[in-house]
């Protein structure tokens, strides 16, 4: 591999930006708090609620609209669902750009184990651009792995956890808090390689449809 190449994989830690490919969030005020003006695409995104469902799908489809619809260069690959807490809604993913042809759902069997290995291999399968998961617990080796293997296969991986989980260590390069306080969504950057801390108002940071983030 060139010197080129490894600088992608580089963490700049004391520089705000990133040379490390992302993908627009939809989110103008959230793009510009993120180095290199998106969700770091090669690397594990952790997103925390205090329960699922409400709005952390949403939250991502912009980005899941711009994987499908705008980058040619992952035209044939997968955004696999994994053990979603609840079944995506197919005509409002249609509705907001997402091309459903090329989502994926898993349903692993029951246990933390099952989930987190059926993740790892869709990630390290390179068929997938986009892995969003919602693990039980997530083991630390684990998440290692999968950080490793983001990188090699150039692949997008959310792990949704409880706002709990934040006491955990973990490699993940984003982990951000998603809250809803009196009808107003906000996310929370609690830890971002290359970043800093910050709190976006996500209803009046949208570029493009100014509803507040829901289940789809």
């Amino acid at each position: 591999m060139r010197f080129e190449d490894l600088k992608a994989y580089v963490w700049r830690g004391n520089s705000a930006h990133s040379v490390s490919p992302a993908i627009p969030t939809g989110f103008a005020a959230l793009d510009r708090e993120l180095p290199g003006g998106g969700w770091p695409h090669r690397s594990i995104t952790e997103v925390y609620v205090d329960r699922y469902g409400i709005g952390e799908l949403g939250l991502l489809i912009p980005a899941l609209n711009w994987l499908t619809q705008h980058d040619s260069s992952v035209e044939k690959k997968w955004i696999i669902f994994i053990a979603p807490p609840f079944i995506p809604y197919a005509p409002a993913l249609l509705e907001r750009g997402v091309a459903i042809e090329r989502v994926l759902l898993v349903h692993p069997s029951a246990g933390a184990k099952n989930c987190l290995w059926a993740v790892e291999q869709a990630v390290l399968s390179g068929s997938s651009v986009a892995v969003l998961a919602w693990p039980p617990v997530a083991d630390g080796v684990v998440l290692r792995r999968l950080q490793i293997a983001a990188e090699a296969q150039s692949c997008w991986t959310v792990l949704f956890r409880p706002k709990s989980a934040l006491e955990e260590r973990s490699p993940a390069a984003l982990r951000v808090q998603l809250t809803i306080e009196a009808s107003a969504a906000r996310l929370a950057i609690r830890k971002c390689r290359g970043g800093r801390p910050a709190v976006i108002d996500l209803r009046t940071s949208m570029q493009a449809d100014p509803g507040e983030p829901s289940w789809c």
